[in-house]
């Protein structure tokens, strides 16, 4: 099998209001934006993957379609020598690997979390917020999640005085687990710009969470390159440290493991990893005792490949975004069948490849 094609599709789907993500400090958006690509072979399957995207898009088919023409999609290890070269003198492009599972799993007539030795158990969801919002705002959110049957929700913070938001809520909800997101691995600056914390500010933030007490984990408080912080963190607090969602591939992520710096590794596979470097960064995490849990706030092409690789290492939880406008009819409208969750589950999909078909009538909108 050969690659023959590669098209690419800018996709720009309205939201039903402002949407402020704590990643793009003071920036409103008003749409979710996505680069879809069809990677298509000589055999006639066609693999398909996204990145995100800005408005007006990013134009990369040519550069990709250089690289990729005449290569086996089987051939992962030629592929990512190929992706790095891509990232070298362009965009990330790890999404593209995705694609390539897609094909694989096509032409197995099998799911990828399948071929990587998983099997269909379903896997337990926590509600992620993306934006910060008022304590009695988060407490009515929490309360419709929680009717909804999830078990956990992810509250966003980026200043120490956000933690009295954590607080609230802890108190209207008492057994419910909290995740809190800091934001502080990596940000996109178009208007504002966020403060960075020390080491001995994050320890604060840490200290003041163990008060309030059932946090299932603090998220990325520190630059994400910054692998001694995150180990003298992680040393001084009880609250699990997680963090990796947007590291450079594998390498940097066995810094972490290296440092002992975080107890859980998010990398995500459309911005990080690819499918296959992300199993292997969970095997090495398992036998370190770190649990692996990826960030999934892309789009639904990338949820589902991480989706795939959760399913695929028996992961613990599955992040799903929600946070209105921001819902799965939004992120998910690239898609015939959006994401759901039904009693706090997501049952993986049992059709071949990432198990997810391109609604082909939100290709090409601007």
């Amino acid at each position: 099998m050969k690659i023959t094609g590669v098209t690419q599709h800018h996709v720009s789907h309205p939201l039903d209001g402002a949407f402020y993500p704590t990643w793009i400090p003071g920036y409103p958006q008003g749409t979710h934006e996505a680069e879809v690509f069809e990677i298509e072979t000589d055999e006639g399957i066609t693999g398909i993957t996204a990145s995100p995207s800005f408005a007006g898009g990013i134009d990369y088919e040519e550069v990709l379609a250089l690289f990729l023409i005449g290569e086996d999609p089987h051939d992962i290890e030629t592929i990512t020598k190929k992706l790095e070269s891509i990232h070298t003198i362009g965009p990330r492009s790890w999404h593209i690997e995705l694609a390539m599972w897609d094909i694989i799993g096509k032409a197995a007539d099998k799911p990828v979390y399948e071929l990587l030795g998983g099997s269909a158990e379903p896997v337990r969801a926590y509600a992620s917020t993306g934006q910060k919002l008022p304590a009695d705002e988060r407490i009515d959110y929490v309360e419709e999640r929680v009717a909804e049957g999830f078990e956990a929700v992810k509250l966003r913070i980026t200043e120490r005085d956000d933690i009295e938001v954590v607080r609230a809520v802890r108190e209207a909800f008492p057994e419910l687990t909290l995740m809190v997101d800091a934001n502080k691995g990596w940000m996109v600056t178009v208007m504002d710009e966020e403060s960075i914390w020390s080491v001995s500010e994050a320890i604060q933030v840490a200290r003041e969470l163990e008060d309030i007490g059932n946090i299932g984990w603090l998220e990325e408080p520190l630059p994400r390159h910054n692998y001694d912080g995150y180990a003298q963190l992680r040393s001084a607090t009880d609250i699990p440290i997680a963090g990796g969602e947007f590291n450079h591939g594998a390498h940097e992520l066995y810094q972490f493991l290296d440092a002992d710096a975080v107890d859980i590794l998010q990398p995500d596979a459309a911005l990080a990893t690819g499918i296959r470097q992300a199993t292997e960064v969970a095997a090495a995490a398992r036998n370190q005792g770190v649990a692996f849990i990826p960030h999934t706030w892309t789009n639904a092409i990338g949820f589902a490949a991480n989706l795939q690789v959760l399913v695929a290492i028996n992961g613990p939880w599955c992040e799903f975004p929600i946070d209105d406008p921001w819902v799965p009819e939004a992120w998910g409208s690239v898609i015939e069948q959006p994401f759901s969750v039904e009693d706090g589950y997501l049952t993986p999909r049992d059709e071949p490849g990432l198990g997810i078909t391109l609604d082909r009538s939100t290709l090409n909108t601007e």
